[in-house]
């Protein structure tokens, strides 16, 4: 009989073994910072308020409060539609969660860093979108109009009704509830969203249904 068989493997010496750990423990390293960078994409203001644009991010804390009533009103794994309303979205993907989806349409093509989720969205064509986003497919839309006139609310209101299947949670001036209740048949809650500027206009939220936001948060 011969020495044994594993004298047959080659056996790596202690230097090589070192660099071999090196080397792992640099790419471990790389894609530890990759990884922050991309959740650092989702975070909260990682995309800067355009004002050119009409867009007015709301406080960490409405945001937080918006985006935890979104996931509570469409359920384990439901459907999110946010319609105009980018600083929730972001908010949601900082979770990072599995229990819901969600998807931004937005005017400003910044947000097509969110890949696959990011659909390009102007009021003034509410239904040219894509044909994969299947009608009534959401469980939950979330909507802020960009401008306080009834023109843009209509609008807005037909991608809306197109996306849900049935519950809305509308963002919008307290002087556009007339037109609320109008087109989305929605109602004011008592919570009053915050934005990171002060705004000359009050806002507030509408629902259509028993929302989470007509009593103090939950903890």
């Amino acid at each position: 009989m011969g020495d044994s068989d594993d004298d047959d493997v080659p056996q790596l010496s202690s230097e090589a073994l070192a660099a071999l750990q090196e080397f792992y423990i640099e790419q471990q390293q790389k894609e530890e910072i990759k990884t922050q960078k991309e959740s650092h994409n989702y975070c909260l203001g990682s995309i800067e308020e355009n004002w050119q644009l009409s867009q007015f991010w709301y406080d960490n804390e409405t945001a937080h409060r918006l985006a935890n009533e979104a996931i509570r009103a469409a359920g384990r794994g439901g459907r999110i539609a946010c319609v105009s309303a980018p600083s929730v979205y972001q908010k949601l993907k900082e979770q990072n969660s599995k229990d819901f989806s969600t998807c931004i349409l937005e005017y400003d093509k910044r947000f097509s860093v969110y890949g696959a989720e990011y659909i390009f969205y102007d009021y003034n064509h509410p239904l040219d979108l894509p044909a994969n986003l299947v009608a009534h497919s959401f469980d939950i839309v979330l909507a802020d109009p960009p401008y306080l006139s009834e023109e843009c609310l209509r609008k807005t209101a037909e991608t809306i009704k197109y996306l849900a299947k049935g519950k809305i949670l509308l963002c919008t001036g307290c002087i556009m509830e007339e037109y609320a209740m109008k087109y989305l048949d929605v109602k004011m809650c008592t919570f009053i969203p915050k934005h990171t500027r002060n705004l000359a206009n009050e806002f507030r939220c509408y629902v259509n249904y028993d929302s989470g936001l007509d009593s103090d948060p939950v903890s």
